[in-house]
């Protein structure tokens, strides 16, 4: 790959899906891409370049697919999901009772493992029987939201972070692969999206997690994106993100949850000397589809 090849490739990637690769990640794209270019018959990265310069699809998406990062697991982290069963829904509860309905987004959600630990997270948890929960999951690659929609995984994937009685509980075996009930399969519904461009039609949420994507972006797409982020929270809604994750020193959109590492509410004396309305919760059809 040549310094130009190069060079071309970090604009693409950073305009199509944010990633912002450094000078010295020459190795990753080729690691990655190389692979592609020999499965489309071209000879190497040179050629694969002048196609994308042609706006070759499906060859475009394909790319930005091998560059996104998938690496997933369930619970992973686990912490984020403490905070989830020990404060974050036993204080909507209280704020949403009179409603009994919540909404839920997983804004990475890769190959199905967060929104599906969020969803047994949720169903684990005993005062929200009866409330209507909405968990949606987007990501950018399509290609990983079917593989989440089927809900199927292997058994070196369901023994990363999986607890055994939630195996047991939640999964029936197929041979060598273990996929999830319906009925948790059926509380999380998908849909491709690419951050760096408008969400604001999906509505308002009472959660977000966007755990493990932001590290890939410069400061300027982060701020952008947390300041859209921070509209589309209901008050005493959650922000969760990973755990290498901050916007300390970012953005003042948010401001961190008391004594709950990687979780931020949206700053509403922020908001109010800035004249910003939260958006009223309401149930949008296009975020079910």
């Amino acid at each position: 790959m040549t310094p130009l090849d190069y060079e071309f490739l970090r604009r693409f990637l950073k305009e199509r899906s944010g990633l912002d690769l450094s000078s010295d990640k020459q190795y990753l794209v080729e690691s990655r891409l190389i692979p592609l270019a020999r499965k489309a018959g071209l000879p190497g990265i040179g050629e694969l370049v002048q196609k994308l310069k042609g706006s070759a699809e499906p060859l475009t998406s394909e790319v930005v697919e091998a560059m996104t990062t998938n690496e997933t697991f369930f619970f992973r982290d686990k912490i984020p999901f403490d905070h989830l069963k020990e404060a974050i829904l036993p204080a909507l509860v209280q704020a949403r009772a009179s409603r009994r309905a919540l909404r839920i987004w997983c804004a990475a959600s890769s190959t199905g493992q967060e929104p599906y630990s969020i969803a047994m997270c949720v169903k684990e948890f005993a005062a929200l029987a009866g409330w209507r929960v909405e968990i949606l999951a987007t990501d950018l690659s399509q290609e990983v939201l079917e593989k989440s929609k089927a809900g199927i995984y292997s058994q070196f994937e369901v023994q990363r972070g999986l607890p055994i009685q939630m195996l047991v509980k939640y999964f029936k075996q197929i041979g060598e692969l273990w996929q999830l009930n319906a009925d948790i399969r059926g509380m999380v519904q998908h849909r491709q999206l690419n951050l760096l461009q408008d969400f604001s039609h999906l509505g308002t949420f009472d959660v977000i997690f966007c755990r493990n994507v932001l590290i890939y972006f410069d400061q300027n797409t982060k701020v952008t994106i947390f300041e859209r982020m921070s509209k589309m929270l209901e008050p005493n809604g959650v922000l969760a993100l990973g755990a290498a994750e901050s916007v300390v020193g970012i953005s003042d959109a948010f401001k961190p949850y008391p004594e709950r590492r990687g979780l931020y509410r949206p700053n509403a004396a922020r908001a109010q000397r800035a004249g910003a309305a939260v958006m009223p919760f309401r149930a949008v059809a296009a975020a079910t589809g």
